[in-house]
């Protein structure tokens, strides 16, 4: 391909030439004024001054060239300029004006010569460029928007999902209720009128069917509590979690006097939530606390918060229990998940999914400090009071 022929350069040669041609001149009529001069100096008798006016004329002649020479000069650098870079300009703008109202695919043809032309080019190239990443910014807004559209769709359908389900738990533990209560209470009857007057095994039988039924009392319970959480359409209000305490402490009393317990809380703050809720998670963590004593050491557990950004608080319960290996963190959290066999320790595995369940439902979270030396740390967020 060959190189394109610079208006610059067509330019320059126009005036060198130029240039040249009025040198000449200039030359021609220095050297006439010269002459003449030298001649009107001397006697200046007829033929001498007839030869200074011919010199004389010879300095007009030179003065109407260059004056020819001039307008011809200048005619031609305005033509030059006018079809090398005015006009090529001026359609490489109406292109480009074309291009910016929105013709995007209009492409941007090569007008003029040298710089002219290199540049209209150039404007071409930029014009694919901002051509291609629109195409790819409008295919990746689609597929944004498409993913959006999906993201929503699987979010209103795990909406449903959840809410199903959680009307299933209830419905199912709510209507289980009846005809458990009937089996558990004919299985204690059973055995209370006939223990000990059959043999050895079928004592042990009517024993497995009354811890049976009980245990899935506490099951249906504890799932119908889950169930719950969310459901009861109860306003938020401010809740002194120092009074709930107190109220933990009471309903625990027992199992703490028979353990030989420790429980003990800093001063609590008020929240906003539902009373009813946040009762059940501190009855929980407590619960939990104590259920999960080390057999070497006196059950201590302790309650405390501190404030965080943004006016909510963080609690925590700490105890020097058996502790939670850090791999597991996440899993005491789901649902009937059990790190233990329920012969060693009892409970039905909802405890502390219930306690992640009520903490999400105020807006908070929960979770298990890695970090402590001894026994488990449970810590939660729940918003300040109004």
């Amino acid at each position: 391909m060959s190189r394109p022929r610079s208006v610059l350069h067509g330019l320059r040669r126009l005036l060198r030439g130029a240039g040249l041609v009025l040198l000449l001149v200039l030359v021609v009529a220095f050297t006439a004024i010269f002459v003449s001069l030298r001649l009107l100096t001397t006697e200046a008798d007829a033929e001498t001054i007839a030869l200074a006016r011919r010199w004389n004329e010879v300095v007009l002649v030179v003065v109407g060239v260059l004056g020819v020479v001039s307008v011809v000069l200048g005619w031609m650098v305005w033509q030059a300029v006018q079809r090398g870079v005015t006009a090529p300009l001026g359609t490489l703008a109406a292109e480009v004006r074309k291009a910016s109202r929105g013709e995007h695919d209009h492409e941007i043809p090569r007008v003029g010569t040298g710089e002219v032309a290199a540049l209209s080019s150039d404007v071409e190239d930029m014009r694919r460029e901002l051509v291609q990443q629109v195409a790819e910014a409008r295919g990746a807004h689609a597929e944004a928007e498409d993913a959006q559209v999906r993201l929503l769709e699987q979010a209103r359908e795990l909406e449903r999902s959840n809410r199903d389900l959680e009307q299933f738990a209830y419905v199912a533990s709510h209507d289980l209720q009846e005809p458990l209560r009937k089996v558990a209470s004919f299985t204690q009857l059973l055995q209370k009128r006939y223990g000990g007057q059959l043999d050895d095994r079928a004592d042990q039988y009517i024993a497995f069917a009354v811890d049976g039924a009980h245990r899935m009392q506490r099951l249906i319970q504890d799932l119908l509590s889950f169930s719950r959480v969310g459901r009861s359409g109860a306003a938020p209000e401010d809740v002194d979690l120092g009074a709930l305490m107190g109220q933990v402490l009471a309903d625990l009393s027992d199992r703490v006097e028979e353990e030989g317990a420790e429980v003990t809380y800093d001063s609590l703050p008020v929240v906003r939530g539902e009373r009813g809720l946040l009762l059940l998670l501190l009855r929980n963590v407590v619960g939990n606390a104590l259920k999960f004593r080390h057999p070497d050491r006196v059950p201590r557990v302790h309650v405390s918060a501190e404030p965080t950004a943004g006016g909510a608080w963080e609690l925590s319960c700490r105890d020097n229990g058996i502790g939670i290996d850090p791999q597991y963190a996440e899993r005491v959290f789901v649902i009937f998940q059990r790190l233990h066999p329920k012969e060693v320790y009892s409970g039905t595995g909802i405890g502390l999914a219930l306690v992640k369940r009520v903490a999400e439902h105020h807006g908070g979270r929960v979770w298990i400090d890695t970090g402590a030396t001894q026994g488990t740390t449970i810590r939660w967020t729940l918003p300040g009071s109004a």
